[in-house]
């Protein structure tokens, strides 16, 4: 199994969710579970489905923990029965970081899954927080100049959070009730533009922090991860030059002329419909108070009617 990307649906994030609030919440343990899903032709490793498996492990002596490998093995063949096209591609853990012990777990998920995925779906993340709550690894083995093993370490691997089309209808269906109504799209707009701002200096932070440590010989030098930030740099827009500023520049008070007036358009269209409710209620006045005269009227009518209705009685008797 070979894949350079993981992407987690929204299916997993609940079950996970659900899972840590049933079993840890408010305490110091994590829960871990089974990953299923299936590999792509463009090498994407998509994470569709999971359940939790039974763990205990030893809070003082990390070394001693504990996977039902039975109840593993049960639901696996149960999932299988419905859905034959997902089979287990590792598992995961709700962290929120590493621990020692996870490579002796990912070794043992290596029975089911040639080349297991690690994913630490952070359940504590709330919303201030930037990014997304998963982080996806696998094993490799780092070699030594002699060719032998040195040892087996993680390594970490993009992740994104993708939803097909039924996930997205049912995600959109629970977010419902906890949407802001009042917020309009302007002002979503606006705020996705400051998290991926403050998305972006969070991830320049790490790099200025990376480059630092680097000078200070804190940490060794890798160039792969230097020709990494190179690239960024190499692609980033360089704000200082006349001829790019002046093409913003105008673009934005293009921008701001159109908020402008859109906005006297809709002032405009207040005022027209503040008139033709007036207009209407003047109306409607007019008409009540024409219908209230038109019944005085009839009414009067009716009882002069009754008065000489009465004096015809009354000289007819004499």
């Amino acid at each position: 199994m070979s894949y350079t990307t993981v992407v987690v649906h929204p299916l997993v994030l609940l079950s996970v969710v659900d899972h840590y609030h049933r079993i840890a919440k408010d305490t110091r343990r994590r829960v871990i579970g089974c990953l299923l899903g299936e590999l792509t032709t463009k090498h994407t490793l998509h994470v569709t489905n999971s359940f939790a498996v039974p763990f205990e492990e030893d809070d003082k002596n990390p070394k001693i923990w504990f996977v039902d490998h039975s109840y593993l093995e049960t639901m696996f063949a149960m999932f299988k029965k419905v859905n034959a096209r997902e089979y287990v591609v590792g598992w995961y853990s709700s962290g929120p970081k590493l621990r020692p012990t996870d490579l002796q777990i990912h070794e043992m998920f290596r029975k089911y899954a040639q080349d297991p995925v690690f994913v630490v779906i952070n359940v504590h993340m709330n919303e201030k927080e930037l990014g997304i709550p998963t982080q996806a690894y696998r094993s490799i083995e780092e070699i030594k100049g002699d060719g032998k093993i040195s040892h087996i370490t993680f390594q970490h691997i993009p992740s994104e959070i993708t939803a097909f089309e039924a996930e997205e209808v049912g995600v959109e269906h629970l977010l419902r009730d906890i949407t802001d109504t009042k917020s309009t799209s302007l002002i979503t707009t606006i705020s996705e533009k400051i998290n991926s701002l403050k998305g972006l200096e969070k991830r320049i932070n790490e790099i200025m922090n990376y480059l630092d440590k680097v000078l200070e010989k804190e940490i060794p030098d890798n160039q792969e991860i230097l020709g990494k930030i190179q690239d960024i740099f190499n692609i980033a827009l360089n704000l200082d030059v006349q001829n790019l500023f002046q093409p913003i520049a105008i673009l934005n008070n293009d921008q701001t002329l159109i908020m402008y007036l859109s906005s006297m358009v809709r002032a405009v269209l207040a005022l027209h419909d503040l008139i033709n409710n007036k207009i209407a209620n003047k109306r409607l006045e007019f008409d009540l108070q024409t219908k209230i005269e038109e019944a005085e009227e009839r009414k009067k009518n009716q009882l002069e009617k009754l008065k000489e209705n009465q004096k015809e009685v009354q000289s007819n008797q004499k």
